[in-house]
């Protein structure tokens, strides 16, 4: 059996699975793991043994966590160093227990190190049947993952990203952890200023007016208008692509486009009016 160490108070969550099956889930879930920031795994009584040969390519690369692994006999010895233990089952299982949200027992695991105490472990279940009863009795609380009731179906490595997704979205909010990344945000170009935006809005109403789609003129200022609203915010409506379409069509037609690429266009070659504008 795997000695402890001595408790201390932890901003991370230890994710600790009770007798898993297949070493692939294991491995899939230290992938979970390690997307937010998690690298401490316990594992009870895994049915296949450990080290398991199935793990290491469903990890894809969290090596690091499947190295560290700690492997126990029984979940009481798995937590012992636990003051903070939330148990994952859909059902409360005949123990009465404060059932929680993951957003809920994330809150919870952040703030816990300001209280003092030992680590904060969430714990799963088997593949099959998930915890029983005796396994939720060691918990302070329950974690259940709103679902549809109509098919509530997580396998093991998705409910644990769902846990380890909030709690680094606490932990961030909280400034516990900093060294994870939304790259998406780096690579936003920011928005083109006002200047740019009324040239090529120009260079557009020049385009079109030659060919009329502005006319008649008592139509135009309503036109123009829904074109700048158009341009200047996100989730276009069914009318805005209408117009769009519109916008499309004339100028197909303007440059004598084949008939079939003609066909490709909106067959509503006009403006929207200023009623449905």
């Amino acid at each position: 059996m795997t000695s402890l160490p001595v408790p201390s108070a932890s901003p991370h969550p230890i994710i600790v699975l009770v007798r898993p099956q297949l070493g692939e889930n294991i491995g899939k879930a230290a992938r979970a793991m390690l997307n937010f920031g998690l690298a401490e795994l316990r594992l009870v009584s895994p049915r296949d043994g450990w080290p398991n040969p199935s793990a290491g390519p469903a990890a894809a690369g969290a090596d690091i966590v499947l190295e560290r692994a700690q492997v126990f006999e029984s979940l009481a010895d798995a937590v012992a160093d636990c003051a903070h233990v939330y148990a994952t089952t859909v059902r409360k299982r005949g123990v009465t227990k404060p059932v929680l949200t993951p957003e809920q027992a994330a809150q919870e695991i952040v703030a816990a190190p300001a209280r003092g105490g030992g680590h904060s472990a969430i714990v799963f279940g088997p593949e099959r049947s998930g915890l029983d009863t005796d396994d939720v009795a060691l918990a302070r609380a329950i974690i259940t993952v709103p679902i549809n009731p109509e098919f509530a179906s997580l396998n093991l490595a998705q409910a644990v990203i769902l846990c380890a997704y909030e709690w680094s979205k606490q932990a961030a909010a909280a400034g516990g952890i900093s060294d994870l990344a939304q790259p998406t945000l780096e690579e936003l170009l920011p928005p083109a200023p006002q200047e740019e935006f009324e040239g090529m809005f120009g260079q557009l109403t020049a385009m079109l007016d030659p060919l009329g789609y502005f006319e008649p003129a008592i139509r135009a200022p309503v036109t123009l208008r829904t074109l700048r609203t158009m341009f200047t915010k996100p989730g276009w409506n069914h009318l805005e692509v209408r117009t769009m379409r519109g916008i499309l069509t004339a100028l197909a037609r303007h440059r004598r486009l084949k008939p079939e690429l003609d066909g490709l266009a909106s067959p509503v070659s006009a403006p929207v009016s200023s009623s449905e504008a």
